[in-house]
């Protein structure tokens, strides 16, 4: 029998890339989404997560054996004017469906994606931004509907997700900045505003072949750092693009500064079979070959 999925989120950029996989793996796939946009070889389905009574309705018609939660707002820079915004959508959405998952499917097991930039709640100085606070309350309240409801709950944290693909992230931004100097529309520089900032960069396939490991493998009511062996700085980043690309251009900056980043742990994550297959110019180069064939 082919397992049933149902992925929230799924026209955005990971969102993508998920139901590519899972297709291609031959699972029953239901990619739901806010405005439906179609998906050759899947059920769309439109939903909107802040509205209990659509997300009841969607698990329940679905009725799926895994739930993968990608759904939700990720943009730092815009949470500070849309604060209540980003939480109606990353805390408030991951309730209602884990409520109609409770309902009507309470044996399913669901994937919470969380993120590398939440904080610590016992050191309010890690908390920066609206976002942050966001996808922390997040999985809070997945780990409390876990413990509270015994739900099967898995925890996923994924790093800074790269890839092709429409993203915001600051590879994408790079490289599409590249690909516009090689259309000879844009200036010849590249600016970044701090040189040395350090980052670990997961490709978002090899996240998406995680997320899966998690549903097959995974313990119940745990957490799973996603990310790569090792951290880069934004120059290295920049200069690895350069080395890709069919024009020279300078790399300027604001500031040189180096700063502290732990590799997180993915020891849990290997020891049920998972390993990353994209090194960090495989994907920067995917990245770029993306933005060469976009218009605009």
């Amino acid at each position: 029998m082919r397992k049933r999925i149902l992925i929230t989120g799924a026209n955005g950029f990971t969102g993508q890339h998920a139901v590519t996989h899972f297709m291609q793996k031959g699972y029953e796939v239901t990619a739901a989404m806010r405005k439906k946009v179609p998906c050759e070889g899947v059920r769309v389905v439109s939903c909107d997560l802040e509205k209990e009574s659509q997300v009841t309705k969607l698990v329940e018609d679905t009725n799926p054996h895994y739930i993968l939660h990608l759904a939700g707002q990720n943009h730092v820079g815009s949470s500070w004017e849309q604060p209540l915004s980003y939480v109606n959508s990353n805390v408030i959405g991951t309730l209602h469906l884990l409520e109609g998952m409770r309902k009507k499917v309470p044996a399913a097991r669901i994937v919470v994606a969380g993120s590398a930039l939440q904080y610590n709640p016992s050191d309010s100085s890690t908390l920066t931004h609206p976002y942050s606070f966001s996808k922390t309350v997040q999985i809070l309240v997945s780990e409390a509907w876990a413990k509270l409801y015994n739900l099967d709950v898995v925890i996923a944290k994924p790093s800074n997700l790269i890839g092709p693909g429409h993203s915001n992230g600051v590879c994408s931004i790079f490289a599409k900045k590249i690909a516009g100097m090689e259309k000879d529309n844009e200036k010849k520089e590249l600016h970044i505003n701090n040189l040395e900032a350090r980052r670990n960069f997961i490709d978002v396939r090899d996240a998406v072949a995680a997320y899966e490991h998690l549903f097959l493998f995974g313990q119940s009511k745990e957490v799973y750092e996603i990310a790569a062996s090792a951290c880069y700085s934004l120059k290295e980043v920049a200069s690895m693009l350069r080395t890709f690309a069919h024009v020279d251009f300078q790399i300027t900056s604001d500031t040189a500064n180096s700063e502290p980043f732990l590799i997180p742990d993915t020891s849990p994550l290997q020891l049920i079979g998972w390993k990353p297959n994209y090194s960090l110019e495989k994907s920067l180069l995917d990245i770029l070959t993306f933005h060469r064939q976009t218009k605009d």
